[in-house]
């Protein structure tokens, strides 16, 4: 058994009001006993006399942990020599030909690689990720080993998920065998990449994806980059697959950069038809094309969570593994600028959680909540999210993450 109090603590109390109009965000100091990985006391009461281990939080702020649900952590140029990205003479086809060569050079040290962004992860406040990982002809199961092998190191701070991903195409490339195989070799999730541009062939990609997930009991989580009516036609017919295989809640869209394109009377009914089987979506919160609406998707009760995609790769030289600053794009790219819109914008990283709801009311922690939870440098959510507030401590299931590199092998970018 293992007990602890966590003290001085700031946690939000509530929305401070003039004349019915939020103008910030009340808290308080309180101590956390926190027993076999939940809080099982919140107290205003400075716990004396007590046996247990007491861990000073120094007024520091508590939030919940983060979530990246849109990462590839088996190819990354991260901890080794800075590469940036070749031109695109092809569009993605220029990746997918790179790879061909680049993933055999880099899978001596796909492990040690995705260790370390891990460990930047856990760094930034994140305990759990869900990762896609390359299944394909060139590199087969191998890139899933390092993954699997990398992740489970880490099973004691951080929960994950793995996405078998057919980068280069499930039928383009030949790899429906391979992708079932994976799904008995530790992927969790079966993923798919854009049926139309890069499979040629939308009624068989979709089905043969949602014909692997239902053999295997899986959720699903498809690449869609392509964009406008395409993309919205893809997105119809993915809605109707999930219908037919039962898998209502439990489908996911990667980027739907097609929402970013649609207005009007054209997005909502598209955003009618995800509701309708809880497809969910994840971000990187491009800038670099129109961002899908954010804030109307979360409007319409679709659940939207952010991801990274990539942190310094072939396909990117850019991504910082720091969800609070993304978060802060987000908030800078739709003008969120008030105290209860940027205390809000908290849930697109934690699967939903904030402190407060929008009667001000505290949902967040309560005593019988896992004490997974990270302590920054802010004195409330809305600062956090608009200043870009530092994470200084990260609590898994009521035990404090620790690095587990050691000086020799730490990350060098």
């Amino acid at each position: 058994m293992t007990t602890f109090w966590l003290t001085n603590v700031r946690l939000e109390k509530g929305f401070k009001y003039d004349n019915d109009r939020i103008t910030g965000t009340e808290t308080e100091i309180c101590h956390l006993k926190i027993q076999d990985g939940k809080i099982v006391e919140i107290t205003n009461v400075y716990p004396k006399n007590i046996e247990e281990k007491q861990v000073e939080a120094c007024h520091q702020l508590l939030l919940p942990t983060l979530r990246d649900m849109h990462i590839h952590i088996d190819k990354t140029y991260y901890g080794g020599p800075w590469k940036a990205c070749t031109p695109l003479t092809k569009g993605i086809f220029t990746r997918l030909e790179e790879e061909k060569e680049l993933l055999p050079k880099l899978l001596p040290t796909a492990q040690e690689r995705a260790e370390k962004m891990i460990e930047l992860y856990l760094k930034n406040g994140h305990t759990h990720i869900r990762t896609h990982c390359n299944v394909d002809p060139v590199i087969g199961h191998k890139n899933l080993e390092a993954t699997v092998n990398a992740l489970k190191k880490y099973e004691d701070v951080l929960s994950y998920e793995i996405v078998a991903f057919p980068q280069h195409g499930l039928l383009k490339s030949d790899s429906v065998q391979l992708i079932r195989n994976a799904m008995k070799n530790g992927a969790t999730i079966v993923g798919g990449v854009d049926p139309a541009t890069v499979d040629r062939n939308i009624e068989k990609s979709l089905y043969t994806i949602f014909e692997i997930a239902v053999e295997n009991n899986k959720d699903v989580d498809l690449h869609l980059h392509d964009p406008n009516t395409l993309g919205a036609f893809t997105f119809e017919r993915m809605a109707q697959y999930t219908k037919e295989a039962g898998l209502k809640g439990r489908a996911t869209i990667s980027h739907a950069n097609a929402l970013g394109d649609l207005h009007g009377e054209e997005l909502t009914e598209i955003i009618k038809i995800l509701k309708d089987q809880e497809i969910d979506i994840t971000s990187t919160v491009p800038v670099n094309r129109p961002t899908i609406p954010i804030p109307t998707l979360d409007k319409f009760g679709i659940q939207v969570s952010v991801g990274h995609d990539s942190i310094t790769d072939h396909w990117s030289p850019f991504g910082t593994g720091n969800t609070i600053q993304k978060l802060g794009i987000l908030a800078e790219r739709f003008r969120l600028s008030d105290e209860y819109s940027l205390s809000t914008t908290l849930k697109y990283g934690t699967g939903g959680v904030t402190p407060l709801n929008e009667k001000g009311e505290r949902v967040w922690p309560k005593v019988g909540d896992e004490a997974t939870m990270m302590l920054v440098n802010a004195t409330c959510s809305a600062e956090a999210v608009a200043r870009r507030a530092s994470v200084e401590s990260v609590f898994y299931k009521g035990k404090k993450v620790e690095s587990k590199l050691t000086e020799s092998n730490s990350v060098q970018v």
